[in-house]
């Protein structure tokens, strides 16, 4: 594929966590912005954000992406598309109110591209670390080549009994699989090539729409709950596994865009291992009225199970990522500035 450099880029779920900073940085890049909306009123937060980028930056109203067609008309006259949309939260009781929009929103995108999306050079779809990590008693180090089998065989043999994550997981592979079985199957017919990213655990300032703590997206009301709130036991605030900034996922969303050498490929986007506690222990430290957690906690003997190798997004983007103590830092005060520390 051509870098491409300019141009219309199409991100679904645009007010979503993720979604407003990679509008974000795709805006800085250069690009003009085409956002999917559920409704018009979900686009106004955005664009009072970025209104100095005037007419870059326009909406489109999806309200159902498992709708067959839903895309059709959004995927028209932009030149790539950064898939973000589908369900983040583990409080599914039947595996598939996850699993169907995950697989039908993605393949639903990819068939509305193939279709209708004459101009589109490159589709970027938002995966995880969760379809690659597997819950093992040892530490790894993982990489693009895993997948998380057990989660798909626990929900396959238990259904609604498996366990939250394994649901979530599951989702996230079963698209991702849909994802890359669709461009094999059709790369004879499109124009496009494919990149998918695959975020650990996304943690820092929020840009899109959050009234209140408690309606936080799923991984920073953890956050805020360790770090702020102190709500969490010892046992949960023992808990981890690898995190990433989402201002460094933005980016790197619109590098794949424009990086070449990044079509077909699968990129883990990771910064490094993580405990709950680790951001309390930054956390107290800035703000010494906060919880200080687990006193007892000590890093240097603490066993950190899930682990990346991020050698490929630091080859083709060479991003410089956000350190623990700037996320947590930029976290914290943006959460000040909304009163929600004293």
């Amino acid at each position: 594929m051509p870098a491409i450099s300019a141009g219309k880029v199409l991100v679904t779920g645009a007010n979503g966590y993720v979604a407003a900073w990679v509008v974000k940085a795709l805006l800085e890049q250069g690009f003009a912005v085409r956002g999917t909306v559920r409704s018009d009123s979900k686009a106004n937060h955005l664009r009072s954000l970025f209104k100095s980028y005037g007419d870059k930056l326009e909406f489109a109203i999806v309200n159902d992406i498992v709708k067959e067609g839903a895309f059709d008309e959004a995927v028209k006259g932009v030149d790539a598309i950064a898939h973000t949309a589908s369900p983040f939260h583990t409080h599914a009781e039947d595996p598939s109110e996850l699993i169907v929009p995950a697989v039908q929103g993605t393949v639903g995108i990819l068939s509305s591209a193939l279709k209708h999306g004459s101009s589109v050079q490159r589709i970027v779809v938002t995966s995880s670390c969760g379809s690659i990590l597997e819950e093992l008693p040892v530490p790894k180090t993982f990489t693009e080549a895993d997948w998380n089998e057990r989660a798909l065989r626990e929900v396959e043999t238990k259904g609604a009994a498996a366990s939250a994550a394994d649901k979530y997981c599951a989702s996230k592979a079963l698209a991702e699989r849909a994802a890359w079985k669709y461009w094999n199957d059709h790369k004879g017919e499109v124009g496009w090539d494919l990149v998918v990213v695959n975020p650990s655990y996304v943690y820092g300032p929020i840009l899109h729409e959050v009234d209140k703590p408690e309606h936080l997206n799923e991984s920073m009301r953890m956050f805020y709950d360790a770090a702020v709130a102190g709500t969490y036991d010892k046992d949960m605030l023992n808990w981890g596994s690898s995190w990433i900034d989402v201002r460094d996922l933005g980016l790197a969303h619109a590098l794949a865009v424009k990086t070449p050498e990044a079509g077909g490929e699968r990129i883990i986007v990771s910064q490094s291992v993580f405990k709950l506690q680790d951001f309390v222990n930054v956390a107290h430290r800035l703000y010494p009225q906060l919880p200080a957690g687990d006193t007892d906690f000590n890093p240097a003997t603490a066993v950190y199970f899930q682990a990346y190798d991020t050698s490929k997004v630091r080859k083709l983007f060479g991003i410089k990522l956000h350190t623990i103590e700037e996320m947590v830092k930029d976290s914290l005060e943006d959460f000040k500035a909304r009163g929600w520390i004293q």
